[in-house]
């Protein structure tokens, strides 16, 4: 009989996410074990105790999972603790602080997937805006959009400076070159004119850009939406939109399409589920990061084109 698979999550946080521990409990994990105000410095110590305290033909079934808010302290967390390990002790680790790198891969990716319907290219050469860019999924989702091909500007509406610092953060540790906005002094529409793709990554609840807004953008083709709580982000896209024409009173482009948080949230709901199960069943110890959970995205995403 196998030994149960134990899952340590750990946290910046007061709190794990009771959304990661119901996802890990239904992929079939035996066992959570929360850790909260654990930091950066900490993360060795952790890793090494959970990774000598099984026999190494379990070491496997053991598995570290790193939750928080801050997409790079996460990114250092996952880079400390597979340097803490070395054979035969090594045990799985999964980076998602709030869901944001699988929720990010989801929503590129099914981006790419109505590009890809409309015979394009994916994001290859596009100008790709992202809203709500100061939050961690819309960091990441930049970050992922740039890998992609796009020319990828974060947008802010707090100063170029609340963004600023991380794309000089993403530049350093991965080659890309990520711009820049504000929108109180570029202005949305000056910035919307050349918008091929939009992906509005902000807060649950705000409309970041209006009808009104949209008729600037008369070369856009997708406009993506992560917002699920009424209103929504992108006025005229349904929660539940996959590729469905934007309203032709919003004024876009002829042949944009929405994409909504539903649409997106299913994708990642399997990218999150797909890689649990992967920590468990694979036998060997695997990492996986923002550019695993779009791997995962893009296969997911294809088999439903």
């Amino acid at each position: 009989m196998s030994a149960p698979y134990v899952l340590h999550m750990i946290t910046p946080l007061a709190n794990v996410s009771p959304f990661d521990v119901n996802m890990a409990m239904d992929a079939g994990i035996d066992m959570v074990v929360p850790y909260t105000g654990i930091e950066t410095a900490q993360v060795e110590a952790l890793t090494q105790d959970a990774m000598f305290s099984r026999d190494p033909k379990n070491a496997a079934r053991t598995g570290l999972f790193i939750g928080g808010r801050d997409a790079a302290m996460a990114l250092d967390m996952l880079d400390v603790a597979r340097k803490a390990m070395f054979p035969p002790f090594q045990i799985s680790v999964f980076a998602d602080p709030s869901g944001a790198f699988t929720t990010a891969a989801a929503m590129v990716a099914v981006v790419e997937r109505a590009l890809r319907r409309a015979g394009l290219d994916g994001l290859t050469g596009l100008d790709v805006q992202v809203y709500g860019a100061t939050g961690v999924v819309g960091g990441i989702a930049g970050l992922i959009a740039a890998q992609a091909g796009g020319n990828v500007t974060l947008v802010s509406h707090r100063g170029v400076s609340a963004v600023q610092g991380k794309a000089e953060e993403f530049g350093r540790r991965y080659g890309v070159t990520l711009s820049c906005a504000d929108t109180a002094s570029a202005g949305k529409a000056a910035l919307l004119e050349r918008a091929e793709v939009v992906l509005a990554c902000g807060k649950a609840g705000i409309t970041v850009l209006s009808a009104e807004d949209l008729r600037a953008a008369k070369r856009l083709r997708v406009a993506a939406d992560i917002n699920a709580v009424p209103p929504a982000g992108v006025e005229g896209v349904g929660v539940q939109d996959d590729g469905v024409a934007l309203p032709t009173a919003s004024g876009a482009a002829s042949g944009a399409v929405g994409i909504g948080a539903l649409a997106i949230g299913n994708v990642k709901f399997k990218v999150q589920h797909h890689l649990l199960e992967r920590m468990q069943t694979g036998g060997t110890a695997v990492a996986f990061d923002f550019q695993d959970a779009m791997d995962a995205a893009r296969t997911i995403a294809g088999k439903a084109s």
